[in-house]
């Protein structure tokens, strides 16, 4: 594979001695050694940010298949749960056996810093998928543009609603970088376009419970509400259709008292829902393509090798950020005119 990358100036010397300690961490994962040759490359620790997301899901069974694929010595991943403490036990099992390199998805953003520069101390690169750490070190960044996501929605919903109406945002976790840049560009894209709208924050830690919650509240004081821009599809879709199946309020596309709704993640369940009426569009994250570049910046992390800003050759663009560089890859908008894409990975996932 192909990146705009320049050699370290220095390779990596000597043979570190490790002991192995901690025999299990805490939610390890079988399955997760490398392919034919695998163990003759360095060894990479690949911790799973949760389970209970159909998108991240779908990440960790791209992330199995390209492990095996390309013959990468994973070492046993690990899943965090959406737990700090979790993330940093199972880190400390990857240093303890060997990791050259780590793949994370730290969920909390600020709180995973700590551990960043333990693994910086001890020379052990970092690429982080889909969140940008808020401070620590980083080799790559594995992303797409989440402000980005905001403004489509918002641009997307206001021309649905014609510029006037009340729109509730089921939010992701605002001490995430996802969840504030989304918010923050969906808000000032709405006070700059539509003025007219009124717009319902509803901070929901990405958690579905707590976003069916808030919404039903919501649409207790506001039945009249009229869209909803839900930050992740995999968390947030099937709680939030069936509170609005429930409430008699999932009214098809084109039918009059549609609830106008465009989320975020790009996951087959909402391409249905698309092609059903029951919501409107998606923003779609590529899941295959953060596990294969997770799985390429770590190899090559391990193997010595560094990258700079500008243009790759995948249709996506390295940036500087403060702690390190970002790959920010192509994430489209997905409605009724393009959701049987072949090319979307939410219609190839589990084929």
């Amino acid at each position: 594979m192909k990146l705009a990358r320049t050699r370290s100036a220095a390779a990596a010397a000597g043979t570190v001695l490790v002991a192995l300690a901690l025999v299990t961490a805490c939610n390890r994962e079988s399955g997760g050694s490398g392919g034919p040759g695998g163990g003759d490359k360095p060894a990479i620790g690949i911790d799973l940010p949760r389970s209970d997301s159909d998108f991240w899901n779908s990440y960790a069974d791209y992330l199995k298949k390209d492990v095996k694929a390309d013959g990468i010595n994973a070492l046993p991943l690990s899943n965090s749960q959406n737990d700090v403490t979790k993330l940093v036990a199972n880190v400390q099992v990857f240093q303890n056996t060997g990791a050259k390199a780590v793949v994370m998805a730290p969920q909390d953003t600020g709180a995973i810093a700590s551990t960043l520069d333990t693994l910086a101390a001890k020379k052990i690169p970092v690429v982080s998928v889909d969140t940008r750490p808020d401070k620590g070190d980083v080799y790559m960044v594995v992303r797409a543009d989440n402000k980005a996501y905001g403004t489509k929605a918002c641009e997307f919903l206001g021309k649905q609603l014609g510029g006037t109406g009340k729109v509730a945002e089921l939010q992701g976790a605002l001490d995430s970088i996802n969840g504030r840049d989304r918010s923050e560009a969906f808000a000032a894209c709405m006070k700059e376009k539509f003025p007219k709208i009124e717009v319902f924050e509803l901070p929901t830690d990405w958690k579905g419970d707590v976003a069916s919650a808030k919404l039903q509240s919501l649409l207790a004081q506001h039945p009249d509400l009229n869209g909803i821009y839900m930050q992740a599809g995999g968390v947030f879709l099937q709680p939030t259709l069936a509170l609005l199946e429930q409430k008699g309020l999932l009214k098809p596309a084109g039918q009059k008292g549609h609830i106008s709704i465009i989320s975020n993640d790009g996951i087959p369940q909402e391409f249905d829902a698309i092609r059903k009426g029951s919501i409107d569009a998606t923003v779609s994250q590529p899941a295959d393509l953060y596990a294969k570049y997770a799985l390429s910046y770590a190899q090559a992390a391990a193997d010595g090798k560094t990258f700079q800003a500008g243009p790759t050759d995948h249709d996506s663009t390295i940036i500087k950020i403060p702690n390190g560089l970002e790959d920010q890859l192509p994430a489209p908008l997905v409605t009724k005119e393009n959701v049987d894409d072949k090319t979307l990975w939410g219609n190839t996932v589990g084929k």
